[in-house]
């Protein structure tokens, strides 16, 4: 791992740029839909959005709780030394679920949206408990 980074630091980086990716997605979404001038302005109204990327949108969101969570979880399990190779497995599921999520929040999976939800929450749960025990 380059500059040191414990596989759960790694996975909270590269869940960070997945977020970058998930903005830029859903801003081009918005742009084909509601056009570049309104996605630049200040959003007075509501867009007449497609479905997609309404979802889009609504994943970017939800990812930022997610990520706020998760990030909780790497910083305690770095901090305390409780890292593991159960933490690592952890990290790593969350960013898979987190990758899965996108397309089957976009596409509508249903109810595959929620279960990847709930696999990259146990993920990030089991790491937080891992440090408080």
């Amino acid at each position: 791992m380059s500059g040191g980074l414990t596989p759960e630091l790694l996975a909270l980086a590269l869940a960070a740029l997945l977020q970058v990716a998930q903005i830029g997605l859903a801003g081009a979404m918005m742009n084909r839909d509601a056009g570049a001038a309104y996605n630049a302005g200040p959003r007075d109204r509501p867009a007449d959005l497609s479905p997609r990327a309404g979802r889009l949108r609504r994943a970017v969101d939800n990812h930022f709780e997610a990520l706020a969570l998760f990030t909780v979880a790497v910083v305690v399990v770095t901090l305390s030394g409780s890292a593991s190779g159960l933490t690592a497995a952890c990290a790593w599921i969350y960013l898979v679920a987190r990758m899965l999520y996108v397309p089957a929040y976009a596409f509508g999976w249903s109810p595959w949206r929620s279960v990847i939800f709930g696999l990259g929450l146990a993920a990030t749960l089991v790491m937080i408990l891992m440090a408080l025990f």
